[in-house]
């Protein structure tokens, strides 16, 4: 026969093994409800793709991917498109590394702002 005091030990300890497992799904399907930024296989090698005039997601390397603000540091104009591994700001000719985003020709001095993503199944989101 159980005592009382038994009975409600062994009832906290389920407890916390149910608040566990029920805390655990929660987490991952936060990660998924981050949207889908692009997919790996639209990002060219020594390329890269604008994402709604926001983002700028390249693939320097295969396998590699970077994600960087998509705004120029000179004047805050878009950035137009990414090529041989540079991404190109079309208002005032300034050019920035798709590997790292820094400035590779003027007049912008600043980096664009790099952005921690997540890579997995194919799918790029933001961390």
């Amino acid at each position: 026969m159980l005592t009382r005091r038994a009975l409600i030990t062994r009832s906290g300890a389920a407890g916390a093994g149910v608040v566990f497992l029920w805390t655990s799904p929660a987490e991952a399907e936060s990660e998924a409800a981050k949207p889908i930024l692009a997919r790996t296989k639209n990002i060219p090698v020594g390329g890269g793709k604008i994402i709604k005039g926001k983002y700028v997601i390249t693939q320097p390397k295969k396998g590699v991917f970077r994600c960087f603000s998509a705004i120029c540091t000179h004047q805050g104009c878009a950035v137009a498109s990414v090529s041989h591994n540079r991404i190109n700001c079309p208002c005032h000719g300034s050019r920035f590394s798709a590997s790292t985003g820094k400035v590779i020709n003027g007049p912008a001095k600043r980096p664009l702002t790099r952005k921690q993503i997540k890579v997995a199944k194919g799918v790029i989101r933001l961390a």
